[in-house]
């Protein structure tokens, strides 16, 4: 599993700055004003092939009234959670009281703590963390998370301290097909679960968010494997009250990182939800093969089943690749069909092909339809690969191909879809610029052309 990193301390030390780089994002809302991040906030981050979790919080140790005490809350349960904590200080500011309180917190617990001293930028780092020893952390780091100064030596140290994700090869067919099931709570993801494995391995009750953990189910169907991994219901963030609830965000999220193909329930009644989205969001970051599965069907009528496929195709018109299925868990209408779209998901996340095979492809798609001529010049596309699976990629070399426009791209990776028959795997199509191997030999001969022009000139003599 990914290690979790939680980030805490004080209000405006710059948490949510520093979450933004180790995510690479701009979903933490940044502001010089104290208190802005009220609630926690997740995201994925990788520095080489190291991945990680990230956890935002709101700041802490100033004051119990009003918003900071349930901030404080929130930040102890992160801390809870997380693998290791990023206990950040401001270090044009110095030491405070509120930092005291905060690491005699943290010292109390049997985890990893790395003291974040931020905003060395433009100070003698020295004098900046000299007030700092008297906390007694002895793993400390100096950045500028704001220029992005010391952030990756930071974080590859920190992460060093951790083992290597296990990663499930391709070929390890010990648990069969990994299948999560994600959604929102109340969606019947249990439900379905237990219609799936034609019994009762998971408790079901009529109340959101049963399931607090992720289940892993093995099982063998038909002569296959999977396992069936169903996650707990990931509400919207101003919806998680409970705090062993709030732990579920992360779980659905490793259990996405860990399953080839995921389900992603959704209510038939409700429609697509902005926190579906972001769920789908989080699987095409990982990703995964997907297939959506519209549940309770059976209690729509025909206008309103009209009105949700419009509406998922509007909302969806950028995974267009993903199945969409219908079905009713309750009855078990339609979820037996699910396992083809499983199956097929999972082949086309794992194909692989014959260089030649997709090179002749290649070929056939720039004959059909040549890439556009920029200035004077074209791209050459000479040939292509397979760089990897879960999901497929493909590797294009040529010349000149930095030119290509986005939407030539599209078109690659649409035909290519198209001709490989990939259905519900994301697809990623990169071009590389191949070296000319004449760069910088302009002036320099072979020795079959030196023994040519001598003889050409011998012979002009003669002449």
């Amino acid at each position: 599993m990914k290690p979790v990193l939680a980030l805490v301390g004080r209000p405006n030390v710059g948490k949510s700055t520093l979450f933004n780089r180790l995510t690479r994002t701009r979903d933490a809302l940044v502001a010089d004003y104290p208190g802005l991040t009220r609630d926690r906030k997740y995201g994925d981050g990788k520095v080489g092939d190291r991945a990680y979790i990230v956890v935002d919080t709101g700041g802490i140790g100033e004051g119990e009234d009003g918003i900071d005490g349930p901030m404080g809350d929130q930040a102890r349960l992160a801390v809870a959670e997380a693998d290791a904590v990023l206990f950040l200080v401001d270090g044009r500011v110095g030491l405070t009281a509120s930092d005291e309180l905060v690491a005699r917190e943290l010292r109390a617990l049997n985890k990893p703590v790395h003291l974040v001293i931020n905003k060395v930028d433009g100070v003698d780092e020295n004098i900046a963390a000299a007030d700092f020893y008297a906390l007694g952390l002895t793993a400390q780091h100096r950045i500028a998370a704001e220029q992005g100064r010391g952030v990756n030596a930071m974080i590859g140290a920190i992460l060093a301290g951790f083992p290597d994700a296990q990663e499930h090869s391709p070929g390890d067919e010990s648990q069969g097909i990994r299948v999560a099931i994600i959604g929102r709570p109340n969606v019947g993801k249990s439900t379905l679960v237990n219609r799936m494995l034609g019994e009762d391995r998971v408790v079901v009750f009529d109340m959101a968010g049963t399931t607090r953990d992720s289940i892993y189910v093995p099982f063998e169907r038909r002569g296959k494997r999977y396992t069936l991994i169903d996650t707990a219901g990931v509400r919207r963030r101003g919806k998680v009250s409970e705090a062993i609830e709030k732990f579920s965000i992360i779980k659905a999220m490793q259990a996405i990182d860990d399953a080839q193909v995921v389900l992603l329930v959704i209510d038939a009644s409700e429609g697509i939800t902005d926190q579906d989205l972001s769920l789908l969001g989080h699987t095409l970051q990982a990703g995964r093969s997907l297939v959506i599965v519209v549940n309770k069907w059976d209690g729509l009528d025909g206008h309103h089943r009209e009105q949700v496929k419009a509406e998922l195709g509007r909302r969806l018109e950028f995974a267009r690749w993903a199945r969409v299925h219908y079905i009713s868990a309750l009855h078990g209408t339609g979820v037996g069909d699910l396992f083809a779209l499983i199956e097929r998901a999972w082949e086309s996340a794992f194909t692989r092909i014959p260089t030649n095979r997709l090179t002749a492809m290649l070929e056939q798609l720039v004959a059909a339809n040549q890439p556009p001529q920029v200035g004077r010049h074209r791209a050459k596309l000479r040939y292509a690969h397979i760089g990897g699976t879960n999901p497929p990629r493909i590797i294009i070399h040529g010349n000149g191909v930095e030119s290509l426009p986005e939407s030539y791209r599209r078109y690659l990776e649409n035909r290519f879809r198209e001709v490989l028959k990939l259905e519900g795997t994301p697809l990623k199509v990169e071009l590389k610029s191949g070296d000319n191997p004449y760069e910088g030999k302009k002036n320099q001969l072979t020795d079959r052309q030196v023994e040519r022009k001598r003889r050409l000139m011998k012979h002009a003599k003669k002449k």
